[in-house]
């Protein structure tokens, strides 16, 4: 085994913007992908590339020379990860639908036999949510009730929505959980730290599973100021039924992957995450996390969980990144606690 990382979607946003913090981290990545021109123009004098043009094609790469980390752009993360983690190398991925991030925890306890670590989830998505939801339980029994929300600030960049993008939304579209907690429910106004005031609503991703890993919690929601909150919500349980159907879905996230978006500046200052926590005896607890630039904390997170797997500071299962590393995790990613405040 060598003591490389790679980059899988290397040239993509995320890619770069892993490349980025894993450089600030003193690690030069190899850098993976389906185009060799594109690779080229992401990469800088000296970095490692390897041309694959399918997932299969990366997967036996990973296998013939067996990288220490390989870290995963590549959606659908569901049939990507199980690929890549059969290949028995350390694993991190920016997952952020439930079905990837549940498949792979239920794998926990093979992988910890195996020896092997597998990290999902680790981008602003989970991660911001997760880590203020741990930090408020900590010390703690077992919560009634938890609400966690997901507010991300970062530009848009012109262009397609992309397959990654694509599979998230309609995932979070299709999904509902026995809660009822489906799309655009539960709809909130949630007053930021800083005095601004956003309107959040469920968007079931991949922070509600982790939330329900974290907490055991017998209610959990996950809510987003990404989910519609305006009158097109009333159309949404008509959607919902047709995408619960496979093949819709699937030609769904096809054509959505295709459509063209225009630029689009940050739309606050910060990017927050929230957690509100109910237990049985009445007690409450209510904090805040807050981020820079959201797809920036998406580039950090996986560098500095990788560098500490490489340091040997993890230890062999699956799970999400504050379930591994704790809430102080975020804190070396460059976010911060805002507690005391409560929702409006």
């Amino acid at each position: 085994m060598s003591n490389d990382v790679w980059v899988l979607g290397g040239a993509g946003r995320s890619g770069q913007n892993i490349t980025a913090a894993l450089r600030q981290r003193g690690i030069e990545p190899v850098l993976v992908g389906r185009n060799a021109a594109t690779l080229a123009a992401a990469a800088v004098e000296g970095t490692k590339t390897v041309v694959a043009p399918s997932i299969d094609a990366i997967v036996a790469e990973v296998r013939r020379q067996h990288p220490a980390i390989v870290i995963n752009t590549i959606a659908p993360f569901v049939d990507t990860a199980a690929a890549l983690v059969a290949t028995g190398v350390h694993y991190i991925d920016i997952a952020n639908d439930v079905g990837a991030i549940d498949t792979l925890l239920d794998r926990d306890a093979e992988l910890a036999a195996a020896g092997q670590t597998a990290v999902t989830g680790a981008g602003f998505g989970v991660t911001a949510s997760e880590s203020i939801l741990v930090k408020l339980l900590e010390g703690r029994s077992t919560p009634a009730r938890v609400r966690v929300d997901m507010i991300p600030s970062m530009e848009s960049e012109a262009g397609k929505v992309g397959e990654s993008l694509a599979t998230l939304l309609v995932s979070g579209l299709a999904y509902r959980d026995r809660h009822g907690s489906a799309l655009a429910s539960h709809p909130m106004r949630l007053a930021l730290p800083d005095g601004t005031v956003v309107s959040t609503a469920s968007m079931p991703l991949g922070d509600v599973a982790a939330a329900r890993h974290d907490s055991q919690a017998p209610t959990v929601i996950a809510a987003s100021s990404m989910a519609p909150t305006g009158p097109i919500r009333f159309a949404l349980p008509l959607a919902t039924a047709l995408l619960a159907l496979p093949p819709l879905r699937t030609v769904a996230q096809r054509l959505l992957a295709r459509v063209t978006v225009s630029a689009r500046p940050r739309p606050r200052e910060y990017s927050w995450g929230h957690a509100h926590v109910e237990w049985s005896d009445g007690s409450v607890r209510d904090g805040w996390l807050r981020v820079d630039d959201a797809s920036t904390f998406t580039g950090t997170v996986p560098a500095e969980i990788a560098r500490r797997l490489l340091d040997g500071s993890g230890r062999p299962g699956a799970f999400t990144p504050a379930a591994l590393f704790g809430s102080t995790l975020a804190e070396a990613c460059g976010a911060q606690y805002v507690p005391g405040f409560v929702a409006a």
